[in-house]
């Protein structure tokens, strides 16, 4: 890795040599004074932290050079064994009561050519750049390393790209003679098709990242793809490429496929390249492109409609304004004029997870209205990208931010939501806000909170906010007596507490009959003669793809349990809100079901024989059920530690057993039938679980609207 300058907490060199990692950071030495600092690598998932000394080699003005040599054989070889490490500087002081860790950056270089194999359990340890620029170790299986650095797309439509393609196994003894092909598939069906490539020398890989035991002047590769020969009459065509190596060793002809190739290049420029082609099949638009996630060289091939091209670029340009700083200026002011005139008697809109669903309490407490006072003028806030959620159940509906949006929530004589709003939307004077909020905190919130790891924000910036907003509110409902009291400090909330229980839980009494149970797993098409596990996990803070949109790597293994479990389970998903993942349960068709996107968790509860959640929230209110709950923790010292922490001992206080594998969780599973709610549990009931009776709905009414 070349020398890149004074950077804080850049790393400035990395090699890999005989199982010795070699790391060389630039550091502000004023930072480490007086500290005791140490190199750790954190196993994430589980939070496990390796902590090695390292040394300073040079000083220039406030930054200092440091470096470390570990061997990859310390700690019984745990680097052997699959697993991702994030690398800190920690740094602790005296009378200081926690250590800070400060997060290593890459320098953007081809990390994954600096690697270290194991052979006897078949994997190999390399360094990459995380999404967020920063250096992090992975451990994985052995495969082939590939990677397209450069390509170009004409205006013709050919594609021209190269970039590097190896066995690293091969080491020092790369054979001369090597065939490299192109595969390129695609999403519409199974064909393969197959671009031979041309080798060409590597000399600057080998300058650059070669070891005693690494050369790579014969890894290089290029060629042309002419994608014309492979198009077809479908109007929209994603193409995936890899890289298959055919070579002879000791007389054997042996062939290698790649993962899918990543396309990294050091020029922006050539990461997002688009040309319109004519073809037999009329003018097609390729779109050459580096994936947002997994960084992999994608091209889109889709029917070009001039028309349609300009209406896109009209409706772009337009949303674009809309978001605009100026628009927003002029909404606001148009919001706080209208906000003035006489307001709407008895109108209410209502809001739920920042309008994408018709659920929690929100939806309990506008059925309740409904129901029994049809006085009241009754309006659902919804995103328009989720109005599907809201169809065919004659409800108003209300576009968020539109004109019409704008006239009925300024003329409001109440709102009700279970998130925040907009800190940019003015509330009239007149108007009540009833803040329902969406859970009893186990997590730390607002206020509370240490850190933010958030995107888009900072903990200044994030904690400022939100008291701002809730300075809005005029009620807010509590579940629990524990809830008031953290509530009222972390969100800064001064006004009137409701302390009710939640509305969203009077189903769990009222609709937890036989016969409903019998008709909700019919209407979710689950076989009746299983029993249903319910998966429920939360989010993670620091594990995201941009600001309201967090990845979820799911580390239940799906398949284990199917083997294990399938004949008397199946196992519904529910993802949180705010994780953005599309999960792909082809695999285990039969056992495993995603309702992620299906709004009313309530229904999943009902129909749940036992729960399994992690530190989100959904614990609280699935235990006026009743019934076995299982914590799969596998990442509980990260979680608790840095990213949130709890409110209470949790590993003390939790409900039910907590599990840090699959095999843990099939155990426990297994137990749940023979092991009676014990004195935890109802220790647990009493202090969360007391008000609930099925009657909140009408209480936060009676308070709120008829007082």
């Amino acid at each position: 890795m070349s020398e890149s300058g004074f950077v804080h907490k850049q790393v400035q060199k990395i090699s890999i040599d005989h199982n010795q990692l070699y790391i060389k950071f630039c550091f502000k030495h004023g930072l480490l004074e007086g500290k005791q600092a140490t190199l750790v690598f954190l196993q994430r998932n589980t939070g496990r932290p390796l902590n090695y000394d390292f040394k300073q080699i040079a000083l220039h003005e406030d930054y200092g050079t440091y470096e470390a040599t570990i061997s990859l054989h310390d700690h019984d070889n745990l680097f052997h064994h699959t697993a991702v490490w994030d690398m800190y500087v920690s740094l602790e002081g005296e009378g200081e009561e926690e250590e800070k860790k400060h997060r290593l950056k890459s320098n953007g270089a081809e990390l994954e050519l600096y690697y270290c194999l194991f052979p006897k359990e078949e994997t190999m340890f390399f360094a990459y750049t995380t999404n967020k620029g920063n250096l992090s170790f992975k451990t994985t299986k052995q495969r082939i390393i590939a990677n397209i650095e450069e390509t170009y797309l004409s205006k013709e439509g050919s594609i021209r790209i190269s970039g590097y393609g190896f066995d690293p196994n091969w080491g020092m003894n790369v054979p001369a003679v090597q065939e490299k092909n192109l595969v390129i598939t695609n999403n519409i069906n199974d064909e393969q098709h197959k671009v031979i490539l041309e080798s060409n020398t590597r000399n600057d890989l080998t300058e650059m990242y070669g070891t005693s035991n690494h050369n790579f002047d014969l890894v290089g590769f290029e060629g042309n793809i002419d994608l014309s020969k492979y198009l077809n009459n479908d109007p929209l065509i994603y193409y995936r490429f890899y890289l298959e190596i055919v070579y002879e060793e000791n007389g054997e002809t042996k062939r290698l496929l790649s993962p899918r190739l990543k396309f990294q290049s050091y020029n922006p420029k050539y990461l997002k390249q688009k040309t319109i082609v004519p073809s037999v099949y009329g003018k097609k638009r390729y779109f050459l492109k580096s994936t947002v996630k997994k960084q992999f060289l994608s091209i889109r091939v889709s029917d070009y409609n001039a028309k349609k091209e300009l209406k896109a670029r009209i409706k772009g340009k337009l949303q674009r304004m809309k978001r605009s700083k100026k628009a927003k200026l002029l909404y606001k002011l148009a919001f706080t004029f209208l906000g003035k005139l006489p307001f709407k008697k008895n109108t209410v809109v209502f809001e739920s997870f920042l309008g994408k669903q018709y659920s929690c309490n929100p939806r309990a407490i506008y059925e309740y209205i409904k129901e029994h006072h049809p006085e009241y003028k009754l309006y659902w806030s919804v995103d328009k990208r989720y109005m599907q959620n809201f169809e065919n159940r004659e409800i108003d509906m209300v576009p968020r931010f539109s004109v019409r949006w704008l006239f009925t929530m300024s003329r409001a004589q109440y709102w009700v939501s279970n998130s925040r709003l907009p800190l940019w939307i003015p509330k009239p004077k007149y108007t009540t806000y009833l803040q329902t909020w969406h859970g009893t905190p186990l997590k730390r919130l607002a206020a509370d909170m240490d850190e933010v790891h958030m995107p888009g924000t900072n903990t200044e910036k994030y904690k400022r906010n939100f008291l701002k907003e809730s300075s809005n509110w005029d009620y807010l409902i509590s579940p629990n007596k524990y809830s008031s009291d953290i509530f009222a400090r972390a969100f800064g909330f001064h006004k009137t507490m409701i302390e009710s229980g939640y509305p969203r839980n009077d189903a769990l009494f009222n609709d937890n009959t036989e016969d409903n149970l019998i008709a909700l797993k019919e209407k979710f098409g689950l076989p009746l003669e299983k029993k249903i596990l319910l998966y429920a996990p939360t989010w993670r803070d620091d594990q995201f793809y941009g600001k309201g949109k967090y990845k979820f790597d799911l580390e239940l293994d799906l398949m284990k349990l199917k083997e294990e479990l399938g004949d008397e389970y199946i196992i519904v998903l529910r993802m949180h809100y705010l994780v953005a993942e599309n999960l792909d349960l082809t695999p285990y068709s039969g056992f495993a079901y995603d309702f992620s996107n299906y709004e009313d968790i309530r229904e999943l509860y009902l129909i749940a024989d036992l729960l399994i959640t992690d530190y989100s929230s959904v614990f609280f209110d699935y235990g006026n059920l009743r019934r076995p709950m299982i914590f799969y923790v596998y990442d509980i010292e990260s979680y608790r530690d840095k990213l949130r922490g709890f409110y209470f001992d949790f590993e003390k206080m939790a409900p039910g057993p907590l599990a840090k594998t699959t095999d843990e969780v099939i155990d426990y599973i297994r137990q749940a039938d023979a092991m009676p709610l014990n004195e935890q549990f109802e220790q647990f009931y009493n202090m969360f679980c007391y008000l609930e009776d099925g009657e909140a709905s009408k209480r936060v009414v009676e308070e709120v609207f008829l007082k």
